[in-house]
């Protein structure tokens, strides 16, 4: 349990300096183009494509079928490096190929994605420099994934560090060369250069981002070489398992073609799927740095624990990764939640639409969090046929309820998009658990429920502390101190999350949390240890 403890602290930190590297990323390209603006929208697209086509050609279908198969074909006399290096060339030519394809089809994808007729020209010239990013995207968990299921966490978990720098200094080159925000106009003020740097800078810190990985392969004692034997390494498997999450893939990925619709139709006066797009940045924060570190990090463990048919140990890393999950999950969404409209400030002098988003997007942090944890536990076991099902369930509440908002006014269809995935989200949590302890007998629910009932109350009275000293501040109101420059944001958000931690630790104590202890140990043992070195 400490190795994981560490595992899941180093891919943390790793994620976290990512993360605020990808802050400082958005923060710069929102100056640049403009929160609400004619160009917003249009790149918004633009770059939501390649991620959709992404997701559903390589993303989950990597992410549930390779670690448990290298995982299977370490037990091979060459340690599983055939079934490797086989699988990655596979991986490059079918990435290769769809990214080839699309980009040619840039101008249909456009129109699919329901981008208005005048801003069409501006968003296909982005796409063209975008849609490359599927081949690399691909290519970088194809790389990570092998790395993860090795054990060696960190490269894959660093590597978006590179990506992030990239594309942060080709911004800055971009702003010194054409100024901030100065783009709102027409579609024609964009010259060919000024497309280029924009979004042909993010897709070489794409590229970065995956090719870096190879370096460390030889760590890990792999070579990779070109392998187009195909057969005769078990992929006949690989591709049936694969077959339920491209299906489901599918369906989430209609659900996102339908949001994007949806918050597009509002107009570029109003938040769309730009806001949106940033409002989602910061609600992956801590799912990022807290629910995929911990995943990632007793993934691989579980994977183990199904192939040698141990369901108490599996059980046990369930509830474990649940449970930490749930102690810091519930205390980012409470602290987001208030300090919302202050952390959008910081991003745009739209504040207010773009905090409605992010508070509608944070109701629904910690199921979609338990989600992601149910998921890899069924693929641990060799299942994706059953989260083809508790995702298919959420697809449809989305589809309709995300439909109705066009009957919502354009002021705040984004957010009430945004509302409705959260409340998709809770159903699927719910779903997806009911499932999971079907099939293996049980989750350690009493245990699970009990530790998040104390994380709730704890939420709960850390939100009515941080509300009220957001009050004292000013509140969130035009011209009040925390929204009236994105240095004072900063500050008050920093104040009121410290006040809203204490709050939530000396509640979480009052109600004799074991898992207060457990989940601080890491940080405990680390600064432990660095006393003892100091000594």
């Amino acid at each position: 349990m400490a190795s994981v403890g560490r595992a899941s602290a180093m891919l943390a930190s790793g994620t976290l300096v990512s993360r605020l590297l990808g802050f400082a990323k958005a923060w710069l390209l929102v100056q640049a183009i403009g929160a609400v603006s004619f160009a917003a929208n249009a790149y918004a697209t633009a770059t939501t494509i390649p991620n959709s086509l992404y997701a559903i050609i390589a993303q989950g279908i990597l992410n549930a079928v390779l670690v448990p198969q290298i995982v299977r074909a370490s037990v091979n006399p060459d340690g599983g490096r055939a079934y490797i290096n086989k699988l990655v060339t596979l991986g490059m030519v079918i990435f290769a190929s769809i990214a080839l394809v699309a980009t040619f089809l840039a101008p249909a994808l456009i129109a699919l994605f329901g981008v208005p007729p005048e801003q069409r020209e501006l968003a296909t010239a982005f796409a063209y420099w975008s849609l490359p990013q599927i081949f690399f995207l691909g290519l970088y968990t194809l790389l990570g994934e092998v790395l993860n299921a090795r054990k060696s966490f960190g490269p894959f978990t660093w590597a978006p560090v590179v990506n992030n720098i990239v594309a942060i200094v080709l911004l800055v080159a971009f702003i010194l060369a054409f100024g901030t925000a100065s783009r709102g106009g027409h579609g024609t003020e964009w010259s060919f250069w000024m497309i280029t740097l924009l979004a042909g800078g993010a897709t070489l810190g794409i590229a970065v981002q995956a090719l870096v990985l190879f370096v460390f392969w030889r760590r890990v004692g792999l070579r990779f070489r070109f392998d187009f034997g195909w057969r005769g390494v078990n992929l006949g498997t690989a591709g049936k398992a694969a077959g339920w999450t491209f299906a489901m893939l599918i369906a989430t990925q209609l659900a996102g073609l339908i949001e994007v619709n949806v918050s597009n139709s509002a107009g570029p006066e109003f938040a769309g799927s730009f806001v949106m797009q940033n409002a989602w940045l910061i609600f992956m924060l801590p799912h990022g740095i807290i629910a995929v570190s911990i995943v990632t990090a007793f993934y691989t463990r579980m994977a183990e624990h199904a192939h040698q048919g141990a369901v108490h140990s599996f059980r046990q890393d369930f509830s474990s990764a649940a449970r930490s999950i749930m102690l810091f999950i519930v205390f980012a969404s409470a602290a987001l939640i208030v300090t919302a409209y202050p952390i959008a400030r910081v991003f745009t002098g739209d504040y207010q639409a773009m905090g409605l988003v992010l508070v509608a997007y944070l109701i629904g942090l910690v199921p979609f969090s338990l989600v992601f944890m149910a998921q890899r536990a069924f693929y641990s076991l060799g299942d994706t046929r059953t989260p083809f099902f508790f995702t298919l369930a959420q697809v449809v509440v989305i589809v309709v309820g995300v439909l109705i908002c066009f009957a919502v006014p354009p002021s705040v269809r984004a957010a009430s998009v945004a509302l409705v995935v959260s409340l998709a989200s809770l159903l699927q949590a719910v779903l997806a658990f009911w499932l999971l302890r079907r099939r293996t007998g049980g989750v350690d629910g009493t245990r699970i429920f009990g530790s998040l009932w104390r994380f709730l109350v704890a939420g709960v009275a850390a939100m009515i502390a941080g509300a009220g000293f957001l009050v004292i501040l000013g509140g969130v109101s035009p011209g009040a101190f925390p929204v009236s420059h994105p240095i004072a944001a900063i500050v008050s958000t920093a104040v009121v999350g410290v006040v809203m931690l204490v709050v939530y630790l000396g509640f979480l104590a009052i109600l004799r949390s074991n898992d207060l202890e457990a989940g601080l140990a890491p940080v405990l043992d680390r600064a432990a240890a660095r006393s003892s070195a100091r000594r």
